[in-house]
C-alpha cells in the first residue's frame, strides 16, 4: 500500500510538469477576476447614483461590523487548516475545518439577522437607490460565501469517511490533488474575506463624510 501511494503521488507530480500553472488555477483566477468586476460595477454604480442624486448614504447595522469578525476568524482557521495538512495533523485538520465551517454558517445567519433588523427599522431595498444597491452589494457577497459552504463540507466528510487508519490517513495526505483543491479553497475564502472589508470600509466611510 506505501509502494501504491508513493508511485501515485509520482505519477500525479509527472502529470502536472505538462502545466505552468495548472488549469484550475487559471479557472480560479478567471472566477476571481469576474467577480471582482461585478463588484466594481455595483460600488460603481453606487456612486454615481449617490453623487448624481445627491442622496444620504446608508449607515449599516451594527452586525455587519461583528460578521467581519467571524470572517476573520475563518479565513484564519483556514489558515490553519491547511497548516494541519502540510503537517500531516489529521485531527487538527478535520478541527479547523469543522471550525470554518461552523463560522462560515455563523456569518450567513448572522447576515440574515442583519437583514432582518434592517427592515425592522423599515429600511426595504425599495425605499431608495441607495438602500437597493447595500441590499444587492450585500447580498451578491452573500450568495458567493453561501455557495463555498458545500465545499467545505465535502472536505470535512471526506476526511472523516477516508481518515480512518493510518493506511487511508497516508493516502489521504498523499493526494496532491487534495492539496490542490484546499489550495483553491484557500484562495477563495481569502478572497471573500478581503473583500466583505472593502466593502465594509466602502460604506463607513460613504456615510462618515457623508
Amino acid at each position: 500500500m506505501l509502494i501504491y501511494s508513493k508511485n501515485y503521488e509520482a505519477m500525479n507530480i509527472r502529470d502536472q510538469r505538462n502545466y505552468l500553472i495548472h488549469p484550475y488555477y487559471i479557472m480560479m483566477g478567471l472566477l476571481l477576476m469576474g467577480v471582482t468586476a461585478l463588484f466594481v460595477g455595483f460600488v460603481g454604480s453606487y456612486m454615481y447614483n449617490r453623487l448624481q442624486s445627491g442622496i444620504d448614504p446608508i449607515q449599516l447595522p451594527n452586525l455587519f461590523y461583528f460578521n467581519t469578525l467571524l470572517l476573520l476568524a475563518s479565513s484564519w482557521t483556514i489558515v490553519k487548516t491547511k497548516k494541519s495538512y502540510l503537517s500531516d495533523q489529521t485531527e487538527k485538520y478535520k478541527l479547523y475545518l469543522g471550525i470554518t465551517l461552523l463560522l462560515t454558517t455563523g456569518f450567513l445567519i448572522s447576515q440574515i439577522i442583519a437583514y432582518i433588523q434592517l427592515q425592522e427599522i423599515e429600511l426595504f431595498a425599495t425605499n431608495s437607490t441607495m438602500s437597493a444597491y447595500m441590499y444587492l452589494i450585500a447580498g451578491a457577497h452573500f450568495a458567493h460565501v453561501f455557495f463555498g459552504i458545500p465545499f467545505l463540507a465535502l472536505f470535512l466528510i471526506t476526511a472523516h469517511k477516508k481518515m480512518k487508519s493510518p493506511i487511508t490517513v497516508l493516502l489521504y495526505f498523499a493526494d496532491p490533488e487534495k492539496k490542490r483543491k484546499l489550495d483553491l479553497l484557500n484562495i477563495y475564502w481569502h478572497f471573500l474575506d478581503g473583500l466583505w472589508i472593502i466593502l465594509i470600509a466602502f460604506f463607513l466611510i460613504n456615510y462618515l463624510i457623508g
